[in-house]
């Protein structure tokens, strides 16, 4: 299988299925396409383009010519196609509710992806007290995120969302960054659950090779600009 994603500092929904596919040993080449910019015209769309008409990524390519789009929809084939791995919960009512958490992150939590864009390599946590400030949807975001994980974690047990890793840890470890890049206020027990989902090995291989593209893309970066 290949794995279509963009760079590794930027690209949050990228990070979702890699994150999965590595923790789970499902193995995969990548291909990385780089952001140059997001027109018609751009060598990244026409790339991209010419793979999914959708023409975003991540996208997944299998040998037989399957191509799926989204990181969501790569995470429902990953687990139909290794049922053995358990990538969702086991526990059918626990099962659905990790899948509304990932359904909810998918179509919510505007405010947080638009004003706290995921960036790894950063440090912003003074930008991150001026966005709350001037966005209350950012701190409405961030309550319903604190409320979400800690019923989950409350009700499992831990130490992972619903007990062991699976998708929807991965689907939320871009969020996680963003909690640390721009140093957002959350209790402790979040807090804990953000340090064990950064220091589990298939982010930290992510997070290594981000910062190691050293990449400024400036249409990623609202709040700095190019040495």
């Amino acid at each position: 299988m290949q794995l279509i994603i963009g760079n590794k500092n930027y690209s949050s929904w990228s990070m979702r299925p890699w994150v999965l596919m590595r923790h789970f040993g499902i193995r995969f080449k990548e291909v990385m396409l780089r952001f140059d910019g997001f027109d018609a015209h751009s060598v990244f769309k026409q790339r991209i383009g010419a793979i999914s008409a959708a023409g975003r990524v991540p996208v997944l390519v299998d040998g037989d010519g399957l191509v799926v789009w989204d990181s969501l929809a790569i995470a429902e084939t990953l687990a139909e196609r290794f049922p053995s791995l358990a990538l969702w919960p086991q526990d059918a009512q626990e099962r659905a509710h990790a899948r509304s958490y990932c359904a909810e992150m998918h179509s919510g939590f505007s405010n947080l992806r638009s004003h706290c864009p995921m960036n790894i390599e950063a440090s912003l946590p003074e930008v991150g007290q001026r966005v709350l400030k001037e966005h209350p949807g950012v701190k409405t975001d961030l309550a319903r995120i604190e409320q979400m994980w800690t019923q989950a974690l409350n009700d499992s047990g831990g130490p992972f969302l619903f007990g062991p890793f699976g998708i929807v840890d991965a689907y939320f470890a871009p969020v996680t960054f963003r909690i640390t890049t721009y140093g957002l206020p959350v209790s402790p027990t979040v807090a804990a659950y953000v340090e064990r989902v950064q220091k589990t090995a298939a982010v930290r291989a992510w997070v290594e090779e981000a910062i190691a593209e050293k990449d400024f893309i400036a249409f990623d970066e609202p709040y700095r600009k190019a040495k």
